[in-house]
């Protein structure tokens, strides 16, 4: 169950009374007549079943909600309510197979800003795989797989075209473009640091590598598993099952080959260079493709779904 409280201009109350009333799904409905002081107006909480909040949502916009009053939701983690049971149950389909479309357009808008952080964690997450390739350490690669951030711009992208939000798609594909050019540009210079230093070597950059070999070598078994890991990393977000994401950002390669790409540059080895921005551009191709296309099955499906009590 989610819990809306809403700030509801006077003139608005009884329309937006009625929409609640009428959604399948919605119960503890309470009214603060005048409640509200900033903005002016009444305060309205019910709570609504996940399934069916995203048309609600909707409607509230339509109404003008969120630019004359406001509109706050929150999960609820415990409910001990028979009217909140029935509502569930009365609701079309199941509240983990829901998609908030504003909640999923607020999150990846965020998680696509081209912020100080995200510049940090990627390019310690390149740097970090950037020992991984040439220490041959799958643990270390793996490792920086899971600290890489790029999984909520390649969202973002996602949800864009699905959206038809042009906006956050151009301040997604900066985050990627600017981000991984940072990280690959700063990883450069460390690993010419390493081998200044002696801990980097030529001969283990071209030498046989045979756990991490493939990041630089792709076939079309990097773009099956790109496919998958964007299906399962947008599902993972649609329905609120963030833990996947980590087993989504291990399966694919898209940091160790910028890595590769990047530590192989420096020592002027543009065949793996190359190699490795194929595996790169593979896997962000790959990721997005399913990612838009799961996003467009979900939204089908719940198309027809959506019912409102009569």
């Amino acid at each position: 169950m989610l819990h809306l409280r809403l700030i509801v201009p006077a003139d608005r109350t009884q329309a937006v009374l009625h929409l609640v009333e009428d959604t399948v799904g919605t119960t503890h409905l309470a009214v603060l007549t005048g409640a509200a002081r900033d903005p002016q107006g009444d305060v309205i909480t019910c709570d609504v079943a996940r399934e069916a909040a995203d048309g609600l949502l909707h409607e509230l916009r339509a109404l003008g909600i969120d630019r004359d009053g406001a509109i706050a939701v929150e999960n609820i983690d415990l409910s001990l309510s028979d009217r909140a049971d029935r509502a569930e149950r009365e609701a079309p389909g199941e509240g983990v197979d829901a998609v908030l479309w504003e909640s999923l357009t607020d999150a990846t808008h965020e998680e696509s800003t081209l912020s100080v952080t995200y510049l940090a964690f990627l390019t310690l997450a390149t740097m970090l795989a950037a020992c991984g390739v040439v220490l041959d350490n799958a643990i270390l690669i793996v490792g920086a797989m899971a600290v890489g951030p790029e999984f909520g711009p390649l969202a973002g992208v996602c949800t864009a075209l699905v959206r038809r939000a042009p906006r956050l798609a151009w301040r997604a594909l900066l985050a990627l473009v600017v981000g991984f050019a940072v990280a690959m540009a700063v990883t450069v210079g460390f690993s010419l640091l390493m081998d200044a230093a002696g801990l980097f070597k030529e001969s283990q950059v071209e030498g046989a590598r045979p756990n991490t070999s493939f990041i630089w070598q792709p076939d079309p078994m990097s773009f099956v598993v790109a496919l998958l890991a964007g299906a399962a990393g947008t599902l993972s977000l649609t329905s609120a099952k963030s833990g996947a994401l980590v087993g989504v950002a291990i399966s694919v390669t898209t940091v160790p080959a910028a890595a590769n790409a990047a530590v192989a540059f420096g020592y002027s080895s543009y065949k793996q260079a190359w190699g490795s921005t194929e595996q790169l551009l593979l896997n962000l191709l790959g990721i997005v493709v399913a990612g838009t296309l799961t996003l467009l099955a979900q939204k089908l499906f719940w198309a027809g779904r959506k019912r409102v009590r009569g």
